[in-house]
């Protein structure tokens, strides 16, 4: 680890000298050859050559750490695009449990990449629901996860979890204030996702018409042919446990994305202020996730 340079790598000489040291200590052998042979990677080491007009590595061939490929510029950024690759594969190493060899250069790597930039590697793990056991990613549509809930039908039917993604920048100046907070919460112009995944079968209709039933008293009449646009963007397939739904709200705007896959938009700030209001009003669907949604909004 100690073998990279302490100041940024700008030419090829410099970023030469830091892997012929790292192939002799060997810190980097086989990861690296792994990185080359990844569909990703190679595509953009093979962009980086070919941008450059200088001849492709060659990805068939084992990986020869000599200071001769290091000479054309070209081929240096290319084999930065490497080294960033192979930080970014240790999520997935460390996601599958791997704690062997490999699992150990790629985090001797990505801690390395992370001290020359200020800062300690963070791995984002998801949360888990605790009523459903459901997981949600800390990042969704370019937010932060806030908080999650169950939302439960008859008083012992978990129907769904739902998770809330807010902008951190948008909350910083309501999140300390908790009545500011609420207020913030029930306004559509703060951009948020909120993600449904299904906890047990259910039929689209039954879904949708939970939907409507909450949003109806909530819109006072006003713009009630966008239930109905709400109604056709679910096409008529029932939902599974694990099915995924996102509701993004921007002002007037809904962007949702159904069960699979196909996205629409409705344009109401009735409709999505009455959406607000079924997930983060006084009456809420789910206790349990408003409730979470406000303590993890202060530590965004």
């Amino acid at each position: 680890c100690h073998s990279f340079p302490t100041r940024p790598t700008n030419s090829p000489e410099d970023f030469s000298t830091m892997m012929i040291s790292l192939s002799q200590s060997r810190i980097i052998t086989q990861p690296l050859s792994k990185a080359v042979r990844s569909r990703h990677t190679v595509a953009a080491a093979t962009a980086a050559t070919r941008s450059k007009k200088s001849r492709a590595i060659p990805l068939a061939a084992p990986l020869t750490l000599t200071q001769q490929s290091f000479q054309n510029h070209a081929t240096s950024r290319a084999f930065l695009v490497l080294a960033a690759s192979s930080a970014a594969t240790l999520a997935a190493y460390q996601a599958a449990g791997d704690h062997g060899d490999d699992g150990n250069l790629f985090w001797k790597i990505a801690r390395c990449s992370a001290r020359n930039l200020g800062a300690e590697p963070v791995m984002l793990s998801p949360k888990t629901e605790p009523a459903t056991g459901i997981l949600f990613p800390r990042l969704c549509n370019g937010m932060s996860l806030a908080g999650c809930g169950v939302r439960i039908k008859w008083r012992f039917v978990k129907v769904y979890a739902v998770g809330t993604y807010l902008d951190p920048l948008a909350m910083s100046v309501v999140k300390d204030d908790e009545k500011e907070l609420k207020k913030a919460l029930l306004d559509p112009n703060y951009p948020r996702t909120i993600r449904i995944v299904m906890n047990r079968n259910l039929s689209i209709d039954k879904y949708t018409s939970a939907i409507i039933e909450a949003l109806e008293p909530r819109m006072a009449g006003q713009d009630l042919e966008s239930l109905d646009e709400f109604k056709k963007m679910n096409p008529p397939v029932d939902l599974v446990q694990g099915a995924e739904m996102e509701m993004t709200i921007r002002g007037d705007t809904l962007l949702y994305k159904n069960a699979v896959g196909g996205l629409g938009q409705i344009k109401s700030i009735v409709f999505t202020r009455a959406l607000c209001d079924v997930y983060y009003g006084e009456d809420a669907v789910s206790p349990s996730h408003l409730e979470d949604v406000i303590k993890g909004v202060k530590s965004l």
